[in-house]
C-alpha cells in the first residue's frame, strides 16, 4: 500500500478549557482532493495549523508527505504550501513583484525565478494585471495570486482554508477549475470550506468535523446515502393511474393535485429498476419520473449540531 499524503492518528488540541481537536484520525491519498467540513468552531482550521507545523498537538500524531509533523517540521514546510482565509498578498506591490520576491524567498535564481513567475502569471490569468498594484486587484485576482504565490515552491501537498470564502459565482468556479488541473498535475489538496457544493464538486473523500470529533467520512455520495429522504417522483396522466401505482407498490405519497406519486428510495440503478418492473406487472404505464437524493447541505444538518464556540 502507498503511503498517504496525509496522515494523522489522535490528534488532540485544547485551547484552556476548550477542546478543539478530540482525538482526529485522518487520512488523505495521493493525488486526492480532500475536504473537511464542519461549522464555525468545529475545529478545521486548527487542524490545517497543526498539519502544516503552524501549531502543535497537545496528542496524537500526524505526518504529512512521509514526515512527522513535530519530529521533522522542516520536511514538512519544504513539500507543502499553504493557503490561508486571508490572502497574504502585499498591497503596495504589483502581482508580477509579490511573485518574484516569494521566488527570491524559495532561493530560485533570478533567471529561474523570473521564468517561474512568467509561468504562473500565464497559469493564473494574470498576465495583463502584472504590472498593476495589488491594491487595485478584484477579490478573485487576488486569492488566484494568493495561490500562484503558495505554487512558486512547488508543493506537493497544498493546504486550502476557505480558499472561495467571499469570491463570487465565477470566480469561484475559475478556482475549481485551478484546483482540478493542479491535482490533475499529482498535488494532494486537503481542503477545508464551509460551502457544501463546493466539497461535493471537487472532493474524492471527506470528513465532517463537530466539536472536534470527526463524526463522518466518505465519498461524497456514501455520506448522501447515510442521510433519510431519498425519494423517487413518479407523475402519472391521470388519476386513476396514480392511484393503480399507489396500490401496486403499496407505499409512497400520492398527490392527485399533481398527479404524483413520491416513493421512498436512493435511487440507485437496482431499486429503479425493481420499481419500474412492479409497475410494468400491475400494466401501469408512467407518464416520467425523477430521482431526489440528500445533498451535502442535508448531511451537513444532519450530522452536525449548532453551539456556539470560540475558535
Amino acid at each position: 500500500m502507498t503511503t498517504p499524503a496525509i496522515a494523522a492518528s489522535g490528534l488532540r488540541k485544547t485551547f484552556g478549557d476548550h477542546v478543539v481537536l478530540d482525538d482526529v484520525d485522518l487520512a488523505v491519498a495521493e493525488g486526492t482532493i480532500f475536504a473537511l467540513l464542519g461549522p464555525n468552531g468545529a475545529g478545521k482550521t486548527t487542524a490545517v495549523r497543526i498539519l502544516s507545523t503552524l501549531i502543535r498537538a497537545d496528542g496524537g500524531s500526524a505526518a504529512v508527505a512521509g514526515h512527522d509533523v513535530a519530529a521533522e517540521p522542516d520536511g514538512v514546510r519544504a513539500a507543502i504550501g499553504v493557503t490561508g482565509q486571508f490572502s497574504a498578498v502585499d498591497n503596495l506591490l504589483t502581482g508580477e513583484e509579490n511573485l518574484l520576491l516569494m521566488a527570491d524567498l524559495h532561493h530560485l535564481g533570478r533567471a529561474d525565478g523570473r521564468r517561474k513567475t512568467a509561468e504562473l502569471l500565464e497559469r493564473f490569468d494574470l498576465v495583463d494585471s502584472a504590472r498593476k498594484l495589488v491594491s487595485t486587484y478584484s477579490g478573485g485576482m487576488r486569492r488566484r495570486l494568493d495561490l500562484a504565490m503558495t505554487l512558486t515552491g512547488q508543493p506537493r501537498v497544498l493546504f486550502l482554508d476557505e480558499p472561495t470564502a467571499g469570491l463570487d459565482p465565477r470566480s469561484r468556479h475559475t478556482m475549481w477549475r485551478i484546483i482540478r488541473d493542479l491535482v490533475a498535475g499529482g498535488v494532494t489538496v486537503f481542503l477545508t470550506t464551509q460551502y457544501l457544493e463546493e466539497a461535493d464538486e471537487l472532493a474524492d473523500r471527506v470528513a465532517v468535523l463537530d466539536h472536534g470529533r470527526v463524526v463522518a467520512e466518505g465519498t461524497p455520495e456514501e455520506l448522501k446515502r447515510r442521510v433519510p429522504g431519498g425519494h423517487v417522483r413518479l407523475q402519472f396522466a391521470d388519476v386513476a393511474d396514480l392511484g393503480a401505482a399507489a396500490r401496486a407498490l403499496g407505499e409512497g405519497t400520492p398527490d392527485e393535485s399533481t398527479l404524483t406519486l413520491q416513493v421512498p428510495g436512493d435511487g440507485g440503478i437496482g431499486s429503479l429498476r425493481a420499481l419500474l418492473d412492479r409497475l410494468d406487472g400491475a400494466a401501469v404505464e408512467v407518464g416520467s419520473l425523477s430521482v431526489h437524493t440528500p445533498d451535502l447541505d442535508d448531511v451537513f444538518f444532519a450530522l452536525t449540531t449548532r453551539k456556539d464556540a470560540v475558535r
